[in-house]
C-alpha cells in the first residue's frame, strides 16, 4: 500500500496521530492486590476446552490466589483432593453447583459431571481458569501482560484474548 501525503495532509495526519496517542484511556487494569470477582470469573468445568485438556477447572483458593501483587494459578493433583482410587474408578465428580459462584460454566465434553469406571478416569489435574467475559470487553487497543508461565507435563499455560460473542462463528473465526 502506498500513501501519498500532500503538504496540508501531513499536519492533519500528525494531528490525528497525536490526538489518538494522548486521548487513549485506560479501560481495564488489575494489579492483583486481591482477587477481584467483579473483574474475574472462574470457569468451572471438566470439559477440557475442546482440546480434551486433562484438568478440572475449579473455583478454589488452592488453585487460584493472589499473593504479593501476583495472580497465582497453581495446578494440583486431583487425587490429593478426592483420593487416587476415586480418580481411577467408582467415583462421580459433579460440578453442576448450587450457586453462581460454584456453577458449572461449560457442559460440553462431559464438562459438568464425569464418572471414573476403570476405563475412564477423572481428570488427574485441578487448576484454575479466570476470564473477564462478564466484566470487560474492548474493540481496539493495546494489551500489556506481564506473566511467568510454568513448564511441565500436562501443563498448557495460556493467555488468550477471546471474544465475548462469536459474531463470526465459533473459535477461531471470531478471534
Amino acid at each position: 500500500m502506498i500513501i501519498i501525503l500532500y503538504p496540508s495532509m501531513k499536519t492533519v495526519v500528525l494531528l490525528s496521530l497525536l490526538l489518538a496517542l494522548f486521548s487513549a484511556k485506560l479501560v481495564f487494569e488489575d494489579n492483583f492486590d486481591f482477587l477481584d470477582f467483579d473483574k474475574w470469573r472462574h470457569d468451572i468445568t471438566l470439559a477440557g476446552g475442546g482440546n480434551w485438556e486433562f484438568q478440572i477447572y475449579d473455583n478454589n483458593r488452592s488453585t487460584t490466589f493472589v499473593k504479593d501483587g501476583v495472580l497465582n494459578i497453581k495446578p494440583v493433583l486431583t487425587e490429593d483432593k478426592i483420593g487416587a482410587q476415586n480418580v481411577r474408578a467408582g467415583y462421580t465428580y459433579d460440578l453442576w453447583g448450587g450457586s453462581p459462584a460454584d456453577q458449572c460454566t461449560a457442559n460440553f465434553f462431559y464438562g459438568c459431571s464425569r464418572t471414573s469406571n476403570g476405563n475412564n478416569y477423572i481428570n488427574p489435574i485441578m487448576s484454575g481458569k479466570l476470564t473477564t467475559v462478564e466484566s470487560f470487553k474492548f474493540t481496539y487497543g493495546r494489551v500489556e501482560v506481564k506473566a511467568k508461565l510454568p513448564k511441565g507435563d500436562w501443563l498448557w499455560p495460556a493467555i488468550w484474548a477471546l471474544p465475548r460473542n462469536n459474531e463470526y462463528g465459533e473459535w477461531p473465526a471470531s478471534g
